[in-house]
């Protein structure tokens, strides 16, 4: 004779996901345009994967200094002051090279708007602190 055929119970999951957790990481077409950029000449795979690398480490580096200076002034938040401190301490904003012309040399007009400060008409300030 035949036997119905009963579902099996489905076991139940404990909540907890399967997959590991990625850390963020900059997009490596990113990183390539960027890099081949600057060396204006070929550059192999290889040397592509150490220059990702590179970068990984150093924003994780970049990002764990930022909140130490953060926490250091009892703030939660980061801000433009502590990476400029940071810049500093790189060597990369000195008295004769300050932030705002590294922001005008390097970014894009939209970024830049957002950056510095300009007065527009009717003598508003933008962007507002």
């Amino acid at each position: 004779p035949l036997q119905p055929l009963w579902a099996k119970p489905v076991p139940k999951s404990s909540g907890v996901s399967q997959r590991k957790k990625r850390e963020p990481e900059l997009a490596s077409s990113l990183i390539k345009k960027v890099f081949s950029h600057y060396v204006k000449m070929p550059v192999t795979r290889d040397a592509f994967r150490i220059v990702q690398k590179c970068s990984e480490r150093y924003f994780k580096q970049l990002s764990s200094d930022l909140e130490a200076y953060s926490q250091h002034a009892g703030r939660r938040t980061v801000e433009l002051a502590d990476l400029e401190v940071l810049m500093r301490r790189q060597g990369l904003v000195t008295d004769k090279m300050p932030l705002h012309v590294l922001i005008e040399r390097h970014l894009p007009l939209e970024y830049r708007k957002l950056l510095i400060p300009v007065a527009v008409s009717g003598n508003k300030i933008i962007p507002c602190k």
